[in-house]
């Protein structure tokens, strides 16, 4: 993290006049940082930050990607009681936010591994100025971060084919592409899967098909001999709930925005020692 950013979310928590960090005595306290329920671990990278620019000093005892349960202590700190305390929400809000994260990335990545090599995948559905964060819960949990940001990859969605056409698309993108970019496009049909497979693109979306659109989409590019020379990835209304239907339908990719705006946080909670 950029040190501007971190003093960005510090002066939006201290604010200009902070009495109830400094009315303690400023004198060297011990404390843990521990979890209150099981959970997938998230934002310890996030978390050193936060203690080191206070100058608190820690001991770390599990890493991103650990499986936690209640009571596990995640870091032994000793440092000046002022600065645990104004440390101290700020930690907690990246540890029990990525962890959420996390956490439900390896409820749906296990239980898609039950049946089928398909990965789970996350989206840019993020929260502005936290994405690199949540992108990296995703991968603490065993996910794919998915593009990170519009210049990673090039995909052509439905507005593209609204305003262009998709073929026009298609041929634009990659006339512009550089030769390290993939060129992704988003089809709600088969007919413009078949066109997009047959235009050499590197993915194909299949966005907000039902699981047996999708099982027959994927029969239409094997039956053209397309299917092994692209990516298919399968996205909208999915949800843990109803993960395994579609899990079994043979795509290489589910992505899913709720891995992160349906994520739930973690009770990660801050005590000193006496």
């Amino acid at each position: 993290m950029f040190t501007s950013h971190l003093e960005e979310f510090i002066e939006e928590d201290l604010g200009y006049n902070d009495i109830s960090c400094t009315i303690v005595p400023d004198k060297t306290q011990k404390a843990v940082i521990f979890a209150k329920e099981n959970c997938i671990l998230a934002g310890t990278g996030v978390a050193k930050e936060i203690l080191d620019y206070f100058g608190i000093k820690y001991e770390q005892l599990f890493d991103d990607g650990d499986f936690l349960v209640a009571g596990n202590t995640i870091f032994e700190l000793e440092g000046s009681a002022i600065s645990i305390l104004r440390a101290e929400r700020l930690t907690l809000n990246f540890l029990g936010h990525l962890s959420g994260i996390a956490t439900l990335t390896r409820k749906c990545v296990d239980l898609v591994s039950r049946q089928s090599k398909t990965r789970i995948a996350a989206t840019r559905k993020t929260t502005p100025g936290l994405r690199r964060y949540e992108k990296l819960a995703v991968i603490a949990g065993g996910g794919d971060p998915h593009r990170f940001n519009l210049s990673d990859s090039i995909m052509i969605k439905d507005n593209h084919r609204n305003m262009m056409g998709l073929e026009n698309a298609i041929l634009e993108a990659q006339k512009r592409a550089s030769f390290t970019q993939k060129i992704e496009v988003e089809v709600e049909s088969v007919s413009d899967a078949l066109i997009a497979a047959k235009m050499n693109v590197d993915i194909i979306m299949l966005d907000n098909m039902e699981p047996s659109e999708i099982s027959d989409t994927i029969s239409a590019l094997q039956a053209e001999g397309l299917r092994e020379h692209v990516i298919i990835e399968i996205s909208g209304g999915i949800s843990p709930a109803n993960l395994n239907i579609f899990a079994d339908t043979g795509a290489d990719i589910i992505s899913m925005g709720s891995l992160i705006h349906k994520s739930r946080w973690i009770d990660i909670s801050l005590e000193v020692k006496e």
